[in-house]
Protein backbone atom coordinates (compact mmCIF):
# COMPACT_ATOMS: atom_id res chain seq x y z
CA UNK A 1 0.00 0.00 0.00
CA UNK A 2 1.33 3.29 -1.14
CA UNK A 3 1.59 6.43 1.19
CA UNK A 4 -1.80 8.08 -0.68
CA UNK A 5 -3.51 4.67 -0.29
CA UNK A 6 -2.72 4.83 3.62
CA UNK A 7 -3.73 8.99 3.30
CA UNK A 8 -7.40 7.84 1.62
CA UNK A 9 -7.50 5.07 4.70
CA UNK A 10 -7.14 7.79 7.18
CA UNK A 11 -9.66 10.26 5.37
CA UNK A 12 -13.00 9.88 7.62
CA UNK A 13 -10.88 10.27 10.64
CA UNK A 14 -9.63 13.50 9.19
CA UNK A 15 -12.89 14.72 7.61
CA UNK A 16 -14.22 14.22 11.31
CA UNK A 17 -11.59 16.38 12.89
CA UNK A 18 -12.09 19.45 10.10
CA UNK A 19 -15.75 18.97 10.32
CA UNK A 20 -16.28 18.68 6.62
CA UNK A 21 -16.90 15.60 4.12
CA UNK A 22 -15.79 16.00 1.23
CA UNK A 23 -17.66 15.03 -2.11
CA UNK A 24 -13.68 15.16 -3.90
CA UNK A 25 -11.15 13.17 -1.81
CA UNK A 26 -8.90 14.30 -4.56
CA UNK A 27 -9.07 17.53 -3.15
CA UNK A 28 -8.10 16.40 0.55
CA UNK A 29 -5.44 14.20 -0.77
CA UNK A 30 -3.64 17.08 -3.00
CA UNK A 31 -3.85 19.26 0.36
CA UNK A 32 -1.30 16.76 2.11
CA UNK A 33 0.88 16.47 -0.52
CA UNK A 34 4.16 18.94 0.16
CA UNK A 35 6.19 19.85 -3.04
CA UNK A 36 9.51 18.07 -1.48
CA UNK A 37 7.06 14.54 -1.84
CA UNK A 38 6.62 15.19 -5.43
CA UNK A 39 10.44 15.95 -5.65
CA UNK A 40 11.35 12.09 -4.32
CA UNK A 41 8.62 10.13 -6.20
CA UNK A 42 8.09 10.89 -9.93
CA UNK A 43 4.84 9.08 -10.32
CA UNK A 44 2.91 11.98 -8.34
CA UNK A 45 2.79 15.09 -10.54
CA UNK A 46 1.23 17.24 -8.47
CA UNK A 47 1.29 19.29 -4.45
CA UNK A 48 -0.54 21.65 -2.53
CA UNK A 49 1.03 24.85 -3.39
CA UNK A 50 -1.46 26.16 -5.61
CA UNK A 51 -3.99 25.31 -2.64
CA UNK A 52 -2.17 26.93 -0.93
CA UNK A 53 -2.18 30.38 -3.09
CA UNK A 54 -6.03 29.58 -2.70
CA UNK A 55 -6.50 29.24 0.82
CA UNK A 56 -4.09 32.51 1.56
CA UNK A 57 -6.77 34.19 -0.23
CA UNK A 58 -9.77 32.92 1.30
CA UNK A 59 -8.66 33.04 4.52
CA UNK A 60 -7.75 36.56 4.44
CA UNK A 61 -11.61 37.69 2.89
CA UNK A 62 -13.23 35.39 5.00
CA UNK A 63 -11.23 37.00 8.12
CA UNK A 64 -11.99 40.39 7.35
CA UNK A 65 -15.59 39.94 6.60
CA UNK A 66 -15.62 38.70 9.99
CA UNK A 67 -13.79 41.54 11.77
CA UNK A 68 -16.15 44.08 9.83
CA UNK A 69 -18.96 42.25 11.22
CA UNK A 70 -18.22 42.03 14.60
CA UNK A 71 -16.38 45.14 15.49
CA UNK A 72 -18.48 47.72 13.73
CA UNK A 73 -16.65 50.55 15.82
CA UNK A 74 -13.04 49.37 15.01
CA UNK A 75 -10.63 51.58 13.23
CA UNK A 76 -9.29 50.55 9.48
CA UNK A 77 -5.90 50.97 10.71
CA UNK A 78 -6.63 48.09 14.22
CA UNK A 79 -9.26 46.14 12.24
CA UNK A 80 -5.82 45.51 9.41
CA UNK A 81 -3.67 44.42 12.99
CA UNK A 82 -6.35 42.23 13.95
CA UNK A 83 -6.66 40.47 11.05
CA UNK A 84 -2.46 39.92 10.69
CA UNK A 85 -2.32 38.51 14.35
CA UNK A 86 -5.40 36.25 12.94
CA UNK A 87 -3.70 35.09 9.57
CA UNK A 88 -0.19 35.34 10.53
CA UNK A 89 2.12 31.57 10.26
CA UNK A 90 2.12 31.09 14.01
CA UNK A 91 -1.62 31.43 14.65
CA UNK A 92 -1.93 28.92 11.28
CA UNK A 93 0.57 26.54 13.18
CA UNK A 94 -1.86 26.74 16.12
CA UNK A 95 -4.54 25.60 13.98
CA UNK A 96 -3.22 23.25 12.21
CA UNK A 97 -1.46 21.95 15.49
CA UNK A 98 -4.96 21.66 17.23
CA UNK A 99 -6.39 18.79 14.19
CA UNK A 100 -3.14 16.58 15.21
CA UNK A 101 -3.28 15.69 11.18
CA UNK A 102 0.01 17.48 10.48
CA UNK A 103 1.37 13.88 10.87
CA UNK A 104 -0.28 12.48 7.80
CA UNK A 105 1.13 15.56 5.94
CA UNK A 106 3.08 13.63 2.97
CA UNK A 107 6.63 15.03 2.64
CA UNK A 108 9.86 14.14 1.21
CA UNK A 109 12.66 11.90 2.91
CA UNK A 110 14.90 14.68 3.06
CA UNK A 111 12.45 17.27 4.30
CA UNK A 112 11.14 14.86 7.42
CA UNK A 113 14.50 14.67 7.96
CA UNK A 114 15.94 17.84 8.36
CA UNK A 115 15.20 18.18 12.12
CA UNK A 116 12.27 20.07 12.00
CA UNK A 117 13.64 22.97 10.10
CA UNK A 118 11.43 25.15 7.88
CA UNK A 119 8.11 23.44 9.91
CA UNK A 120 5.92 25.98 11.32
CA UNK A 121 6.26 27.24 7.47
CA UNK A 122 5.24 24.01 6.52
CA UNK A 123 2.45 23.99 8.90
CA UNK A 124 1.40 27.36 8.23
CA UNK A 125 1.20 26.48 4.34
CA UNK A 126 -0.57 23.30 4.95
CA UNK A 127 -3.10 24.85 6.89
CA UNK A 128 -3.88 27.64 4.19
CA UNK A 129 -3.97 24.56 1.38
CA UNK A 130 -6.59 22.52 3.78
CA UNK A 131 -8.69 26.07 3.66
CA UNK A 132 -8.35 26.03 -0.47
CA UNK A 133 -9.48 22.59 -0.34
CA UNK A 134 -12.39 22.86 1.79
CA UNK A 135 -13.28 26.12 -0.23
CA UNK A 136 -12.92 23.95 -4.19
CA UNK A 137 -15.48 21.18 -2.27
CA UNK A 138 -17.59 22.95 -0.75
CA UNK A 139 -17.70 26.38 -1.32
CA UNK A 140 -17.36 29.41 0.79
CA UNK A 141 -19.56 28.53 3.62
CA UNK A 142 -17.65 25.43 4.39
CA UNK A 143 -14.41 27.27 4.54
CA UNK A 144 -16.45 30.05 7.02
CA UNK A 145 -17.11 27.07 9.08
CA UNK A 146 -13.77 25.50 9.14
CA UNK A 147 -12.29 28.63 10.50
CA UNK A 148 -15.16 29.70 12.55
CA UNK A 149 -16.39 27.28 14.43
CA UNK A 150 -13.37 24.28 14.38
CA UNK A 151 -10.91 27.45 15.75
CA UNK A 152 -13.60 29.58 17.96
CA UNK A 153 -11.26 29.28 21.13
CA UNK A 154 -8.36 30.17 19.73
CA UNK A 155 -9.50 33.11 17.88
CA UNK A 156 -11.17 34.49 20.45
CA UNK A 157 -7.75 34.33 22.46
CA UNK A 158 -5.89 36.02 20.24
CA UNK A 159 -8.93 39.13 19.55
CA UNK A 160 -8.64 38.96 23.16
CA UNK A 161 -5.41 40.13 23.41
CA UNK A 162 -4.66 43.85 23.66
CA UNK A 163 -3.97 45.94 20.75
CA UNK A 164 -0.37 47.58 21.26
CA UNK A 165 1.90 49.43 18.67
CA UNK A 166 4.70 47.80 19.65
CA UNK A 167 7.02 49.31 17.91
CA UNK A 168 5.95 52.83 18.87
CA UNK A 169 6.07 51.83 22.06
CA UNK A 170 9.94 50.42 21.64
CA UNK A 171 10.48 53.65 19.87
CA UNK A 172 9.44 56.17 22.47
CA UNK A 173 11.22 54.18 25.09
CA UNK A 174 14.80 54.62 22.93
CA UNK A 175 14.06 57.85 22.82
CA UNK A 176 13.67 58.99 25.47
CA UNK A 177 15.75 56.98 27.97
CA UNK A 178 18.68 56.22 25.36
CA UNK A 179 18.49 58.98 23.17
CA UNK A 180 18.70 56.50 19.96
CA UNK A 181 15.88 55.40 17.66
CA UNK A 182 15.98 51.76 17.10
CA UNK A 183 16.28 50.49 13.48
CA UNK A 184 15.32 47.50 11.46
CA UNK A 185 17.10 44.99 9.32
CA UNK A 186 15.71 41.82 7.47
CA UNK A 187 17.46 39.05 8.53
CA UNK A 188 15.73 36.32 6.45
CA UNK A 189 12.58 36.30 3.75
CA UNK A 190 11.07 32.62 2.65
CA UNK A 191 8.67 31.78 0.58
CA UNK A 192 6.41 32.27 -2.74
CA UNK A 193 6.12 35.46 -4.11
CA UNK A 194 1.78 35.40 -2.65
CA UNK A 195 2.78 34.36 0.74
CA UNK A 196 5.81 35.30 1.82
CA UNK A 197 7.81 35.25 5.40
CA UNK A 198 9.99 37.95 6.89
CA UNK A 199 12.52 37.12 9.93
CA UNK A 200 13.36 41.08 10.84
CA UNK A 201 15.94 42.15 13.78
CA UNK A 202 15.40 45.52 15.93
CA UNK A 203 18.81 47.00 16.78
CA UNK A 204 19.67 49.52 18.82
CA UNK A 205 22.97 50.43 17.42
CA UNK A 206 25.23 47.10 16.77
CA UNK A 207 22.89 45.46 19.97
CA UNK A 208 20.34 43.52 18.86
CA UNK A 209 17.01 43.63 20.91
CA UNK A 210 14.88 41.14 19.31
CA UNK A 211 13.67 39.12 16.65
CA UNK A 212 10.23 38.49 14.70
CA UNK A 213 8.64 37.29 11.66
CA UNK A 214 5.37 37.72 9.79
CA UNK A 215 3.66 37.43 6.34
CA UNK A 216 5.15 41.33 5.85
CA UNK A 217 7.59 43.91 7.13
CA UNK A 218 5.78 45.95 9.13
CA UNK A 219 4.17 42.27 11.05
CA UNK A 220 7.73 41.34 11.23
CA UNK A 221 8.44 44.72 12.62
CA UNK A 222 6.28 44.71 15.33
CA UNK A 223 6.61 41.42 16.64
CA UNK A 224 10.18 42.06 16.84
CA UNK A 225 9.70 45.21 18.82
CA UNK A 226 7.67 43.09 21.16
CA UNK A 227 9.85 40.61 21.65
CA UNK A 228 12.59 43.41 21.85
CA UNK A 229 9.99 45.08 24.74
CA UNK A 230 9.74 41.16 26.47
CA UNK A 231 13.66 40.90 26.57
CA UNK A 232 13.66 44.34 28.24
CA UNK A 233 11.02 43.51 30.78
CA UNK A 234 9.16 46.60 29.36
CA UNK A 235 6.23 44.53 27.82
Amino acid sequence: MNAIQQLMQHAPSIESKIGHVFNDRKLLVLAFIHCSFVNENRDITTHNERLEFLGDSVLGVLVADHLYRHFPTTSEGDLSYLRSRLVEASSCVLYIQKLDIDKFLLLGKGERMNGGRGRDSILADFFEALIGAIYLDGGLEAARHFIFKIFAEEIEAILQKPLRNWKALLQDHCQKQLQQTPVYKVLNETGPDHSKQFTMAVMLGNKELGQGSGSSKKEAQQAAAENALNNMHLN
